[in-house]
């Protein structure tokens, strides 16, 4: 820590909370903001979501006893000043850091994790799996889910309500209403919670909060009575909630830490079997003026100036590949009316807001939904219609039955553009684009291609736009380009064909992806050593490109695959044919590389591919160590 705070330097674990009064709070508040400003400021990370929980979490651990009680925050993006109230402070500028704290909750990380959460909308779901386990373990411990607009939208939230609503199991879900999640709120959940915020006698009866909340625990007895339901409902208006099985209270000032210490303990001492929604009203980004004025609340942010509230920019002159999808769609569609867009909650962060701005009309955020988002673009792609749903490619696990079912069988082109493909740095393992090789190649009827630069992937949009009778998908990695021309629209692929980068003897090596550059160095060096290999970049995995992977296969004594993703992805498709085609059974020595059977920690993201293997150095080895294996062939009698 750099500051003489009064309070914050004495607080290592939510016990020393406990040792201040109510109105000390406020102060370490104060500090524990000015603390989080501070420390992400030189890390970079999601700022934003922290700032507006910041009383929140002072209290949470003020009045709950954690970690026996358990705090389950959803999305964990929010949890910055949870991480330094409970034994963390003293590495909190180690955040998304190699060996450093993780970006999110970790179970491993504290015992004060009890769920890790990267992904959105599963506090209520694994929150109500722990009370019913303290349930029939007859524990009393209370467990406590912090889930905030934009997550509740979810279908899973949904279901999770609902099941939640007839279990008669104590759970207390706060509601962290911000009307900003990452990108703004959609849909009717959004209409839903303005209309209870910013209701007329809401405003006009503010100060009967303070009757709601001392009337708390008198609900949950048999004396209460319809007076007081009806105050309820006529200052909150939560019937939604209520009509889900939840006993609905506010919204609060989620800033006020009077009001939620006195309705948070209300809701821990109550005896009430059912679940407790409290909706509390916060800003996102509250206390740092950039933040709040920002349109997007400083969600995610990279090191920046605490005093100008400059963020600290890319030292690369070449496009983001996000961007170079975004213009390319553009153009496209400016041609093309049928062209649609479509992503889930994540315009900024998958281009989609460009688009959007192009064709406002044309571009549907369906919010945290990514399984109804790929159903939607099925049923556009039935009426003739390009959707593109550009989604990473950890998100896009959500959906897979989806894709299966909805697009996959029935063999409809939706386009799916999929961003983060691969390591992604910082963000660790809950984020990387490690497996949607693997789980698309294995569908019929479909189109997978991966960009090993930006003017590749400009070359397979092209490709996508005319695709009309099956599914197409295109992956690409976080970051920026390499720095090469961009193609005109008119340039587009063979479906099916690689392309050969580099020709050789003896040795092939089989790029998918966007390794080729660190093909390219490891080819430079072993040329320094007399090994001239033959580099190949597949771009496609989906029909596979056989009659280019018969010639190298046959012209070559070893052939060496390589892609940023799991098992069962390339090189298992390119291992299948050569055994089906019985290429195996002679000299031919294969290998393949891929990420290794683990999650990878966060990192930078050359050294994560260091750590998995994919380097140029690592290729170089690996194709050394194929060079020099022998291959012993049984003969038959």
């Amino acid at each position: 820590m750099k500051n003489n705070y009064k309070f914050l330097n004495n607080i290592n674990f939510p016990s020393d909370i406990k040792k201040l009064s109510q109105n000390e709070l406020k102060t370490l508040a104060q500090e524990v903001r000015e603390e989080m400003i501070d420390a992400v400021s030189e890390t970079g990370g999601h700022l934003g979501a922290g700032l507006g929980v910041v009383e929140l979490t002072v209290v949470l651990h003020y009045v709950f006893n954690t970690p026996n009680d358990k705090l389950i925050w959803d999305v964990g993006h929010q949890s910055y000043p949870h991480k330094i109230l409970t034994g963390r402070k003293d590495k909190i500028r180690t955040l998304r850091k190699g060996n450093g704290l993780s970006g999110f909750t970790k179970r491993t990380e504290s015992e004060y994790d009890p769920f890790g959460a990267a992904h959105s909308s599963t506090s209520i779901s694994s929150a109500l799996g722990i009370a019913i386990a303290n349930k029939l373990s007859n524990k009393s411990d209370n467990v406590i889910a912090v889930i905030g607009d934009g997550a509740i939208s979810a279908g899973m939230a949904y279901e999770a309500m609902n099941n939640a609503g007839s279990s008669k199991t104590k759970l207390i879900v706060i509601l962290n209403d911000n009307d900003m999640s990452i990108a703004k709120p959609v849909g009717a959940m959004r209409a839903y919670l303005a209309k209870i915020f910013t209701g007329k006698i809401y405003f006009s009866l503010r100060e009967t909060v303070k009757l709601v909340i001392s009337a708390f625990s008198k609900r949950f007895s048999k004396k209460a009575g319809k007076a007081e339901d009806f105050l309820r409902s006529a200052v909150t208006g939560g019937t939604l909630f209520s009509s889900m099985g939840f006993y609905y209270v506010g919204p609060i000032d989620g800033h006020d830490i009077d009001a939620l210490v006195s309705v948070l303990k209300n809701a821990k001492e109550v005896n009430y079997e059912g679940p407790i929604m409290v909706h509390i009203k916060t800003k996102k980004g509250k206390g740092y003026s950039f933040a709040e004025k920002s349109e997007d609340k400083y969600h995610g942010v990279t090191k920046f100036n605490i005093n100008t509230g400059v963020q600290e920019k890319s030292k690369s002159n070449a496009p983001s590949y996000t961007k170079v999808f975004a213009n390319t769609l553009v153009n496209h569609a400016e041609k093309d009316s049928k062209i649609i867009g479509i992503t889930a909650a994540m315009p900024s962060g998958t281009g989609m807001d460009i688009f959007g701005k192009k064709f406002p009309s044309r571009m549907f955020d369906v919010g945290i939904a990514e399984q109804h988002a790929v159903t939607f673009a099925a049923g556009l792609a039935t009426e003739g219609y390009k959707p593109y749903a550009a989604i990473y490619s950890t998100f896009l696990q959500r959906a897979y039955d989806q894709v299966v079912h909805d697009v996959a069988i029935q063999s409809l082109p939706v386009r799916f553009a999929i961003d983060r493909a691969g390591l992604v740095g910082a963000d660790g393992p809950t984020h990387a684009g490690s497996f949607d090789i693997t789980y698309l190649s294995t569908l019929p009827n479909f189109v997978v291609m991966a960009a090993s630069d930006e003017s590749e992937l400009v070359k397979m949009i092209n490709t996508s736009v005319d695709i009309n009778d099956r599914p197409s998908a295109f992956r690409y990695p976080r970051g920026n380009g390499i720095g090469i021309d961009i193609p005109n629209l008119s340039e587009k692929l063979e479906i099916g064909k690689g392309r050969i980068i580099k020709e050789g003897k003896n040795v092939a090596l089989i790029n998918f992806g966007a390794r080729l550059n660190e093909c390219l160095i490891a080819r430079e060096n072993l040329t320094k050593k007399g090994i001239n290999l033959t580099l190949v970049d597949a771009r496609f995995v989906k029909p596979l490109d056989e009659n280019l992977i018969w010639q190298i296969a046959t012209d070559h004594e070893a052939l060496i695959t390589i892609e940023e993703g799991s098992i069962g992805g390339f090189g298992s498709h390119v291992a299948q044919f050569l055994n089906e085609k019985k290429l195996l059974d002679g000299n031919l020595r294969f290998r393949s590389m891929f990420l290794p059977d683990r999650f990878i920690d966060h990192d930078k993201p050359d050294l994560m591919y260091k750590y998995a293997g994919l380097d140029a150095t690592n290729i170089e080895n690996k194709i050394l160590d194929t060079i020099n294996s022998k291959v012993v062939v049984k003969k038959s009698n």
